[in-house]
């Protein structure tokens, strides 16, 4: 967490040129909002990172659960925003096209909530099956858990593409797997939790019955606004 800085850096403003380059015409509003949002937090934060990011005894034993809503959208450090930045661009571009933007918001939304919950989940089950109170401070924040489960829907809507992996060419199948494992053997500090938390949401909305509960959520709740339920749920 001390590795927090304020300000233009390298990494902010390499992101900055990535985002130019593409053109913000080019990027979808859901996706543009998604990358604002997380930059204004990185150069203006709500609170320090030790104060949002989220853990089993922040969120548990002191009951901090407005982590949940705070962890993913702040960042380590520049590069830490850059990478997720940049994974959020061209994701976001492809799933938002497809899953069309307010169903794509909604789905940020839940899966960025989802996966904090599931990532308290897996770090409990650790505390309790190694006896290791440890695994009980680690404390996450970062986007990259939403990012995986955003990779495990955009395998789903496109199957039988091939991804490099560390300049492999890895079946999208099982992509994801390989990269949460490349990414904590090259950054063994990264919260593999985290990561892990997000493949598991995506596969619970792509495999699972998430989509169906959350397309239950949506049309009680446009029923009750006597709103026009059926125009974003068909994805």
């Amino acid at each position: 967490m001390e590795r927090r800085q304020r300000g233009v850096s390298a990494g902010l403003l390499l992101l900055l040129y990535q985002i130019s380059q593409v053109g913000f015409q080019n990027i979808p509003s859901v996706t543009l909002g998604v990358l604002v949002l997380n930059i204004f937090l990185f150069l203006n934060p709500l609170r320090p990172l030790t104060e949002v990011c989220l853990s089993v005894n922040e969120a548990v034993h002191r009951q901090n659960w407005q982590r949940l809503l705070l962890s993913p959208f702040h960042h380590a450090d520049d590069w830490h925003l850059y990478y997720n930045m940049i994974s959020m661009l061209w994701k976001g571009i492809m799933l938002e096209r497809k899953l069309k933007s307010i169903w794509f918001a909604y789905t940020i939304a839940v899966f960025s909530v989802l996966i904090g919950v599931v990532y308290i989940v897996l770090e409990l089950l650790l505390m309790i099956i190694l006896d290791d109170p440890s695994y009980g401070m680690n404390c996450g924040v970062g986007f990259s858990g939403v990012l995986f489960a955003l990779k495990v829907l955009n395998n789903h809507y496109n199957p039988g593409r091939v991804s490099t992996v560390l300049g492999l060419p890895i079946s999208s199948k099982y992509a994801c797997w390989v990269e949460l494992v490349a990414i904590h053997l090259i950054s063994p500090g990264t919260s593999f939790a985290g990561h892990l938390s997000g493949i598991l949401v995506g596969l619970m909305y792509t495999m699972g019955p998430l989509k169906k509960i959350m397309k239950a959520c949506a049309v009680s709740l446009a029923y009750r606004n006597s709103a026009h339920s059926g125009k974003f749920l068909d994805n």
